[in-house]
């Protein structure tokens, strides 16, 4: 490596310095970005350091002013106001409703709804924190083993990164310049089988050992069937969003407005049948809650412009990836190192961090193992086109990103289930976890070994 690459690599190891010190993430990739590029300028005086400077007010614009990003604020949106007008409890009690009788059908019914709510939210974190705050009282009502409930909740929240709409999809087919209609599409089979996983490890735990959950709940026909109708309105508003997604009905901007006035709409009849409707107090909380989270979003992404420019000025990405793709490693080998890093980083960072710090490296380096950008099948590392690439990597990056989210010893979605069972130990929501996280293991081995899984539903929609 010359001098430039040299400062580009320190400029990396102090960006993670600084995320090690917990400061924010935005904060910590502009300070690199900047004091990096300075100290390039130092190095390299034909990199000069005020030009840098100068393209800060286009990337600022350009950050905010992209047209495939207006989707993201509307998602949120859509997520707060699912939550404020009762959408996510209503579908939490109409799947307890149905998966009542079972037991441990009740922890089934959160993982479902986690499901539900997070193909609205796209968070992980924002999940995780709604369904612990509709669903854990409930379980432990019910006399759950706090490891069953808590790990159920943990796990469960970490859907809201793959059902799609997701904001981390969006960002992600972004980055890559890839399409956001075809992530949603190859998420879908992998969500659901995430779903299946942890439904079928809530079934065997509660069969090996009866007593981590309760008998069948038995509820009467009019408490069911009112539960069932409440059920109604959820799956009309989410299916046909996330149908019309698949289908190719419409673009996901259209999709996130059409899905924020149809919830709006529901939020405001309720009040004539429901005691949870949209009042103009929650309206507001849910606008500031969106303003500020969007906001924190494209913060990042101005931060991560800034600092990509700094990387692009040192001439590191094109080294790492040079001296990657030269090297002797099997292909395979070094993407499942990338995946490995990943679930590192998942542990300390938050998803979207990752995706526009680590993405921008890894990317170009599995384009030059497969050939170049528009390399045929036949002659691809992976044996599929750059296309097929980039959606199979995409789907991979994000399932090994949720696995670091309850990964032991620091995953963050363990942290926010513990705020909301503060006398519930550590070690007892850790435990609880683990047999999620086995399986994860091995839904990323299924992805890794058997690519159809993602590959298959945008190959047929769109064939």
């Amino acid at each position: 490596m010359g001098e430039r690459e040299l400062v580009g690599l320190a400029g990396l190891i102090f960006l993670f310095i600084l995320i090690g010190l917990r400061i924010p993430v935005a904060l910590s990739m502009l300070v690199a970005g900047i004091v990096g590029s300075f100290a390039l300028s130092v190095a390299a005086p034909f990199l000069k350091f005020g030009p840098y400077l100068l393209q800060f007010k286009s990337s600022l614009w350009s950050s905010v002013a992209n047209y495939d990003l207006s989707v993201v604020p509307l998602f949120i949106f859509m997520g707060f106001l699912a939550a404020e007008v009762g959408l996510s409890r209503d579908l939490f009690a109409g799947l307890s409703a149905l998966f009542g009788r079972i037991r441990g059908g009740v922890a089934m019914a959160a993982v479902g709804a986690c499901a539900g709510f997070g193909a609205v939210s796209g968070s992980s974190i924002a999940t995780a924190s709604t369904m612990s705050r509709v669903s854990l009282p409930e379980l432990r009502k019910l006399k759950y083993d706090d490891g069953l409930a808590t790990g159920t909740l943990a796990a469960g929240g970490t859907l809201g990164i793959l059902i799609p709409p997701s904001v981390a999809l969006v960002i992600y087919a972004i980055v890559v310049e890839g399409s956001i209609i075809e992530m949603f599409q190859a998420a879908v089979l992998p969500g659901l089988l995430a779903v299946l996983f942890f439904i079928f490890v809530i079934w065997l735990r509660v069969h090996l050992n009866p007593d981590l959950a309760p008998k069948a709940t038995i509820l009467s026909d009019a408490e069911r069937k009112k539960a069932l109708w409440r059920l109604l309105p959820v799956l009309l508003i989410f299916g046909a969003i996330i149908m019309g997604l698949g289908l190719g009905l419409f673009t996901p901007t259209p999709a996130a407005a059409m899905g924020v006035l149809v919830i709006l709409l529901y939020g405001f009849i309720a009040r004539f049948f429901s005691q949870t409707h949209l009042t103009a107090q929650k309206l507001r909380n849910s606008v500031l809650s969106t303003a500020k989270t969007a906001g924190m979003i494209y913060l990042i992404l101005f931060a991560a412009d800034v600092l990509k420019g700094f990387f692009a000025r040192s001439g590191l990405p094109v080294a790492l990836t040079e001296l990657v793709a030269n090297s002797s490693f099997d292909p395979y080998l070094i993407l499942v190192l990338m995946l490995i890093l990943l679930i590192i980083l998942g542990c300390f960072m938050e998803s979207l961090s990752m995706i526009l710090v680590v993405v921008p490296f890894f990317w170009p380096t599995l384009i030059e193992l497969n050939g170049g950008d528009y390399v045929a099948a036949a002659d691809a590392a992976f044996g599929m086109t750059s296309e097929q690439l980039k959606i199979w990597f995409g789907i991979l990056a994000l399932v090994v990103v949720e696995l670091g989210l309850i990964t032991p010893p620091v995953g963050l979605n363990v942290f926010v289930i513990k705020s909301f069972a503060p006398d519930t130990s550590m070690s007892t929501i850790f435990g609880g976890v683990m047999p999620f996280f086995a399986v994860e293991v091995f839904r990323v081995a299924s992805i890794l070994l058997f690519p159809a899984l993602c590959l298959f539903l945008p190959a047929y929609l769109s064939g």
